[in-house]
Parts: structure tokens; sequence; C-alpha cells
């Protein structure tokens, strides 16, 4: 299994950030685990002709359920491929809180993915209130089960878990927490999909960053991150992919 540092830049960047990218590629030619980075679809062009012929890969941070038509303002799975992409991250909880997007929604997009070429990156994970009242598992699981369409294999599907109240906030559950909580998706893909869930890559996610990356990566059934804030700057997203890579 090659663990899997990935980038979500969110709606940050312009061109001007491609320089990021440029010290990123200079700093770690042949990083020793995949790297990526999902910036917003107007950098995905320019971004992909930095990256060609380079260990960095790229995605997309949504796509429409459908191939084409009438949607305003929306991106499908092939425009993103079109673009560059390989990847493309699909349940974020910012999109399911500010977006209204459900568990069945996220499905349909991730069989759009893969129609596509995509591998999506599908995101679960549980709120502050959800978190206190001990529904943690259970909501897990029922996104996880909601979300991730028939046929899910390490060929098309990463799953990445983030708690909501961690993310972007500088606090992350323990180890023991981020143990549990990953060692139950483990459990339940190979529960569903048998010998083909044993290399899905399961990432955290919620406040990663050089500081604490290590300690987060060394917790079994954690294979890699999905990094936010951290990820926009060369240094910081460098120093967890270098930490990830020593594993």
């Amino acid at each position: 299994m090659r663990r899997l540092a990935a980038g979500n830049w969110k709606m940050n960047g312009s061109t001007a950030s491609l320089g990021e990218i440029r010290s990123l590629l200079a700093d770690h030619p042949d990083p020793g685990c995949e790297m990526l980075i999902c910036p917003p679809a107007t950098l995905l062009a320019p971004m992909a002709a930095l990256a060609a012929g380079t260990a960095l890969s790229l995605g997309g941070q949504d796509c429409h359920q459908n191939t084409s038509g009438a949607h305003t303002g929306d991106v499908s799975a092939a425009m993103l491929k079109d673009a560059g992409a390989g990847y493309v991250i699909l349940g974020h909880s910012e999109r399911r809180a500010d977006h209204g997007e459900t568990d069945q929604l996220v499905a349909q997009k991730a069989l759009a993915a893969r129609e596509a070429g995509l591998v999506a990156v599908i995101c679960l994970g549980e709120t502050g209130g959800e978190r206190d009242a001990g529904r943690t598992l259970d909501v897990v699981g029922a996104q996880l089960a909601g979300s991730v369409p028939d046929g899910a294999s390490a060929a098309n599907t990463v799953i990445a878990y983030e708690p909501v109240w961690a993310i972007g906030t500088g606090r992350i559950p323990t180890l023991e927490q981020i143990a549990e909580v990953h060692d139950f998706i483990a459990r339940a893909l190979n529960a569903r999909f048998g010998s083909a869930a044993g290399a899905i890559r399961i990432l955290y996610g919620g406040s990663v960053k050089p500081s604490n990356a290590g300690e987060i990566f060394a917790v079994p059934h954690v294979h890699g991150a999905l990094v936010g804030g951290a990820s926009l700057k060369a240094a910081d997203f460098g120093a967890i992919v270098s930490a990830l890579a020593a594993f």
C-alpha cells in the first residue's frame, strides 16, 4: 500500500500560488509516498502543466453526478479528468453542510468519478455534538454505508475520516480516538467488500500539521492524511510528506 499525503486547498489560491507547487516539487522530487494536491478548479489545468512527469498527483474538490448538461457552475468528473485530475474529493463536511449533500448524492458522485477514471476520496466525520453524544461510530458507519457505492476497491476509492469539530480548529482527537474510528472503518470495509477492502487507504484529516503528523501516522490503519490549511505552503506540506514517508 502506497501511503497518501493529500492537500485540499479549498477556496484558496491564485496563479501566484503555483510558486508553492514549484517549491514542493523542487524539495520533494522523490517523496517516498504519494503526494496529492486538490486545488480550486481554476488552478487545476495550470497546476497539471507543472506536475506533468513529476511525483505529484492532482485532484478536484467536488464533481457533479452527471457527465454533462444544464448545470451552471458545476464541473463534471470527466472535465476534471480532462484538466489533469486523477482524484476527486467527495462528501467533504463543508459540502455536506454548505450544500446539503446527502450520502446518496455522494455515492452517485463517486460512481460518476469511477466512470471517468478518477479515484474518489470519500469523506466521513462526526460533528462535535455527535461526538459528545457518543454517536461517532454510528454516524461514521452510516456515512460509510451510504456514501461508498458497491464495487469500491483501492483502485477507485480512498476513505478520509475528518471529525468536523477538528477541521481548521487546531483541535484533534486523541490518538486513541483516531485509532478507534480507523479500526472501525477498516473492519466495516472488510465486512462489506472482503479482500478488495484490504488495500483501500484510510486517511485522517482535521488540523494535521508538521508538529503532530508523525504521531498520527503511527496510529494503526492511518494510511496518510487529508490536509487543509497546512497544504497551502510548500514547507508545511512538505514536512507532512516527509513524516509520512518515514512509515
